[in-house]
């Protein structure tokens, strides 16, 4: 039997692994590990060609309440569809905070879109401001701080200083 270690590293080939510890296939991987934090087990969803797991969790124990229950087929499945939704709710968040908009309306009635869209750099992070008309023609554009804060009076202060830079 194949013990398992604490590390999330993936196995070395592409073959489908179906162990009582340990599922790989669809891109994913599936490893029960010992929880550190009581005498319970986890299971860990790595995908493929990452370094970290997308999802861990508490993992039921088998019969003799000693050992964990095997991975099969179903809760394989299941872990998938879970760890691919915290993937994608962590990625609509993350797209959520760098990319911002709001339409606003000047006071000569022009309806106007004004976009930050930041850029997370680990060394010189910034943000470029945008802002369109209702037909999309753009209107100006200007590299700023990434600590900008985008709002109706802060877009609408841009806009009335000809779109310089804040």
């Amino acid at each position: 039997m194949n013990t398992v270690s604490d590390e999330f590293s993936e196995p070395d080939d592409d073959v489908d692994i179906h162990e009582p510890r340990l599922w790989s296939g669809n891109g994913w991987t599936a490893r029960v590990i010992k929880n550190d934090d009581d005498e319970g087990w986890a299971v860990a969803m790595i995908k493929d060609g990452e370094p970290e797991p997308a999802l861990v969790g508490p993992w039921t124990m088998g019969r003799d309440k000693k050992n964990p229950k095997p991975l099969d087929s179903t809760a394989f499945r299941t872990l998938i569809k879970t760890a691919s939704e915290v993937l994608r709710r962590h990625e609509q968040q993350l797209h959520a905070q760098l990319h911002k908009n709001l339409w606003v309306t000047t006071p000569d009635g022009l309806q106007v879109k004004v976009t930050l869209d930041i850029v997370p750099d680990e060394d010189h992070p910034y943000a470029m401001l945008s802002a369109v008309d209702e037909d999309g023609e753009q209107l100006g554009q200007v590299r700023t701080s990434a600590s900008f804060k985008l709002s109706s009076s802060s877009a609408l202060q841009w806009i009335e200083r000809d779109y310089r830079k804040p």
